[in-house]
């Protein structure tokens, strides 16, 4: 196997697990409170990775990344800037999937992907007619899966479209932070931080037993060491074989996966006007990653 295919099989196996883990996190969320659930699985994914990087050195006989003295800094900053913001995404999502079925937080969490390029208009960049394309399609797709009679829309789809929000500025922040970091120690820096806002948010408006906590073991288990430490990780590994465009065409299946896992493991099932726009916003997510070449400053 090359490389090249054992990054794409990487790849594919983190949208499998990103995908699956609505379910665990609907499964979790029916034993324990939202913020009790992300704090437990973000000190579960900050123990992870740092045992990781203690760890990996004495396997692989090399660091996981490279760090300078000019990293730590920048690191530091950047992973708590990252927490917070994961902080108000972790939350919207976790409690608005309460709300709605694993297959339609899924796609509606994936617009991040529409949302980035979008988001380059308040950068100074300009946005090409395939971008605007995306979004109108997007759009559509969001209003067929989403919007009931009478042209509302329902609380946990609004919470998970708030939530793809707070995803697209946490994507512009790694983006800024992640060149000038050490990649693994901004995520562990993020999960901690997130983990300890949960927390404190939790004991104001939670209660929580030890009871429901083991009830939810396994929900928070898969999401922390799973989707959070084992998913970053195989994200960082697989991109440094498989050029971009591939790896986010690849993580974006990660939408069909919620779909297909929400169907046969909790029994959900989407209308066919549902399903219609499901298929309308994962074509504008693969339409939005398609490279074309344009002038310098602009997004297309």
């Amino acid at each position: 196997m090359t490389k090249k295919m054992r990054g794409n099989l990487m790849l594919t196996l983190t949208a499998f697990i990103w995908g699956t883990a609505f379910v665990a996190q609907i499964s979790g969320g029916d034993h324990i409170g939202p913020f009790a659930f992300n704090f437990s699985r973000n000190i579960i994914a900050t123990l992870f990775l740092f045992i990781l990087i203690q760890v990996w050195p004495m396997i692989m006989k090399r660091p996981i990344d490279v760090e300078t003295e000019e990293m730590k800094r920048p690191t530091l900053i950047g992973g708590i800037a990252c927490g917070v913001i994961l902080t108000a995404a972790m939350a919207f999502q976790q409690v608005g999937i309460v709300y709605t079925t694993a297959g339609k937080a899924g796609f509606i969490t994936s617009l991040y992907i529409v949302l980035v390029p979008l988001a380059g208009i308040f950068l100074g960049k300009r946005i090409g007619f395939r971008i605007w394309f995306c979004v109108a399609l997007a759009a559509v797709g969001l209003y067929m899966l989403s919007i009931k009679a009478g042209f509302t829309m329902q609380f946990g789809d609004l919470l998970i479209l708030i939530c793809a929000f707070c995803y697209t500025l946490h994507i512009l922040v790694i983006d800024y932070f992640s060149p000038k970091s050490h990649g693994t120690k901004l995520s562990m820096i993020q999960f901690l931080v997130a983990g300890i806002l949960s927390g404190i948010i939790m004991l104001f408006l939670e209660d929580i037993s030890m009871e429901n906590v083991m009830n939810a073991a396994i929900p928070i288990l898969y999401t922390g060491v799973l989707s959070s430490g084992v998913g970053y990780t195989f994200q960082i590994l697989a991109q440094k074989d498989t050029d971009p465009t591939t790896a986010s065409l690849l993580m974006s299946l990660e939408s069909v996966f919620a779909v297909l896992a929400g169907a046969v493991l909790l029994g959900e099932r989407l209308s066919i006007r549902e399903g219609m726009g499901c298929i309308l916003m994962f074509v504008a997510i693969i339409l939005a990653q398609i490279p074309m070449k344009r002038r310098q400053k602009e997004i297309i």
